[in-house]
């Protein structure tokens, strides 16, 4: 069942998050995707109270990982 959860929101992320310039990170595969995903050397800040995600410019995917991000907060929530 965690494995049918894990591969599901694989699937939404890729379906909602990667358009326009995550473009790239949407035809990959599964296993690329998560370890372009999940093994980011990013810190997690807090200042302000708010969060941020701080990732280095060093890093390839980041604009992609950017996009997801921004692509996913617009979501509109449910009422």
């Amino acid at each position: 069942m965690i494995t049918q959860i894990a591969a599901d929101l694989t699937a939404w992320t890729r379906l909602l998050g990667c358009i326009g310039d995550a473009a790239t990170l949407a035809t990959c595969d599964p296993k690329a995707l998560r370890y372009r995903f999940l093994h980011v050397p990013a810190r997690l800040a807090h200042s302000a109270r708010r969060r941020r995600l701080k990732i280095p410019e060093s890093w390839p995917w980041t604009a992609a990982i950017v996009a997801v991000f921004a692509h996913i907060a617009a979501i509109p929530q449910p009422a």
